[in-house]
């Protein structure tokens, strides 16, 4: 049976499997009437104990897909740290199809990620934290962007930002995006570093 493809096995391994399941139908059917049930309840058991075998291993399959899934409400940014939270963000700015810098942790200018190409590299800061976010990350990252030879700005966070942040980020043309804006990113970065929509700098 060593080589044969799975094609040519699987009329026999569904053979086996109904031996099996009518075996297993049988014994407990038997058990059941031997247990003192009625030849009715005893049949069902029979009838419904392979139907039930069959269908544990899908059942655990999906369950445990579903308590690994993140619902559509959850913060999957809940328990990151910082560090983590950089990292995620990059991982969504590669998906986006642009290149990715990691700066280091020392001398970055504000800057954590770099997306994209010259000349629309984006300067992205990246902000982990449990209040809203403040006007100094957007400082930070507009002064730092030049320094890393970026010709936009974002700021990225798991919550919000305050009113002065909005208004500082609109006036020198910084994107924002806060936690419930997250689902968005890829997007945001696909647009950012698009040669075709970038805005003149």
């Amino acid at each position: 049976m060593v080589g044969r493809p799975l094609s040519v096995l699987a009329p026999t391994i569904r053979r086996v499997a109904l031996k099996w399941h009518l075996l297993v139908a049988v014994a407990l059917g038997s058990v059941a009437w031997l247990l003192g049930a009625s030849p009715g309840w005893s049949l069902m058991v029979a009838v419904l104990a392979p139907m039930i075998l069959a269908a544990t291993p899908h059942f655990v399959r999906g369950a445990v897909a579903g308590v690994s899934t993140p619902l559509a409400h959850e913060d999957v940014t809940a328990t990151m740290s910082g560090t983590e939270f950089e990292d995620y963000v990059a991982r969504i700015a590669r998906s986006s199809g642009a290149p990715v810098i990691m700066t280091s942790i020392t001398g970055d200018w504000g800057v954590d990620i770099i997306v994209g190409r010259r000349p629309n590299r984006v300067a992205i800061q990246c902000k982990r934290q449990s209040r809203p976010v403040g006007a100094g990350a957007v400082q930070e990252v507009v002064a730092g962007a030049p320094m890393q030879d970026c010709s936009q700005t974002m700021v990225v966070t798991n919550h919000e930002f305050t009113p002065a942040a909005r208004k500082l980020a609109e006036l020198h043309g910084c994107e924002l995006v806060g936690g419930t804006d997250l689902p968005r990113l890829r997007a945001t970065i696909r647009r950012l570093t698009d040669p075709s929509t970038a805005k003149e700098v």
